[in-house]
């Protein structure tokens, strides 16, 4: 913290989160058609080149350069070589038929494409000059035998499963799934669908967590809404975390009379309440939950304002949630672009804007910038992350995040 200040930064917090250790629970091993989206718990060491043999590149001939003064009058096309068939060795003074990803056969050095080629019966002549390893994939070009193409900690993307697909390993180690209950609290929640008396409100934050969540490699558990009382509260919190590794809030975590989610966590473990720099999201709970076993469970009090509660859960708890779960740490990608906006009055805390790409090559504000405004990140497709006390004029550089990089 910042001398005299009793808020926690960003930075400071991320910090403290991260330091948690993983579950460090035994692999799991999938077929590659369920990998996607997982985290890696292993290296993954290549056996075998890719590609296994040079290779063409090009539909066309292939030919050796030796030949080439004979290339002009026209060289006998002595065999034609598709992908997947093995090719006799290239006599001298011959071309081979072959197309893309075909095997290049011995003796032959280089690919002339058959756009560059005049066939005459059963001759084909080269006009152009043709230079040694011209359209020729080199054995291994791609992956060499006994190199870690997939590193630990590696949450799964589709090209990595076809990468590990490329070198012919059927099924990968992975981390099991993160277990992650969610509760919801306040009396004035109501659910969609039902009548809304006076006073109360419908809980989109429920919905909300269901849906980041589900693009997350956990398995979540939604245990609704829990009645405004401390011993609904704190039955809740023991069986969220007999059966759960991180438990999520949103609401009820001040200290007001009716606020019972810190009172309760506190008599099941520990909890530490930060006040944190960055708007919106100045409320943040962190704990732990005590099992019966003597273990613990991860807790997370978030906001009660969906706009908070939608970026804290980005900026913090998707972190969090990757690190127990064994995956390696990365910051979100931040891009430089073009405010087309004015921001006269800066915040001391740091601020998370909404904004929208538009058709320049800029960035439009959201009019309202009020933390309960959930419409601004539907309108929007990101955020600036920008420092305290800055102002923002039009035209000036400012740092990008989009929401598929912080929640994604």
């Amino acid at each position: 913290m910042k001398p005299g200040s009793n808020l926690l930064s960003l930075d400071e917090a991320l910090e403290i989160l991260l330091a948690v250790d993983p579950l460090g629970r035994p692999a799991e091993q999938v077929e590659l058609a369920r990998a996607a989206g997982r985290i890696l718990a292993a290296d993954v060491t290549a056996s075998i080149n890719v590609p296994a043999a040079d290779n063409s590149a090009m539909d066309g001939y292939a030919v050796r350069t030796a030949d080439a003064a004979l290339f002009g009058a026209g060289v006998a096309v002595s065999q034609r070589i598709p992908a997947g068939a093995v090719p006799q060795q290239l006599a001298a003074g011959t071309a081979a038929r072959i197309f893309t990803g075909a095997e290049i056969p011995e003796g032959a050095d280089a690919i002339v494409m058959q756009e560059e080629a005049e066939v005459r019966g059963d001759r084909v002549a080269f006009a152009k000059p043709v230079e040694a390893g011209a359209w020729v994939r080199a054995k291994g070009c791609d992956i060499e035998a006994g190199s870690r193409i997939l590193l630990a900690g590696t949450r799964l993307r589709a090209q990595d499963v076809g990468l590990a697909a490329s070198v012919g390993v059927p099924r990968l180690p992975v981390q099991p799934r993160l277990r992650v209950a969610t509760l919801s609290t306040g009396d004035e929640l109501v659910a969609p669908g039902e009548p809304l008396p006076p006073g109360k409100i419908y809980n989109s934050n429920r919905y909300l967590l269901q849906g980041m969540l589900g693009a997350l490699p956990v398995e979540h558990a939604d245990l609704g809404a829990v009645q405004d009382s401390f011993e609904a509260t704190r039955e809740a919190m023991r069986d969220a975390a007999r059966d759960n590794d991180l438990i999520i809030t949103t609401g009820g975590v001040s200290v007001g009379e009716e606020d019972h989610v810190k009172p309760a966590v506190e008599s099941l473990g520990r909890l530490d309440m930060w006040s944190l720099s960055i708007k919106p999201g100045k409320p943040l709970a962190f704990g732990r939950l005590r099992r019966d076993d003597g273990s613990e469970a991860v807790f997370i009090g978030l906001p009660g304002n969906p706009v908070s509660s939608f970026l804290t859960f980005g900026l913090l708890v998707k972190p969090l949630l990757l690190k127990l779960a064994g995956a390696r740490a990365t910051a979100p990608l931040r891009t430089a672009m073009r405010a087309d906006f004015d921001w006269p009055k800066a915040d001391r805390r740091r601020e998370f804007l909404r904004v929208r790409r538009n058709e320049e090559g800029g960035l439009d504000l959201f009019p309202n910038q009020l933390s309960a405004v959930l419409t601004s990140t539907v309108w929007g497709d990101g955020v600036i992350d920008n420092p305290g006390g800055q102002t923002i004029r039009k035209g000036d550089t400012v740092s990008f995040i989009s929401y598929a990089e912080l929640l994604g």
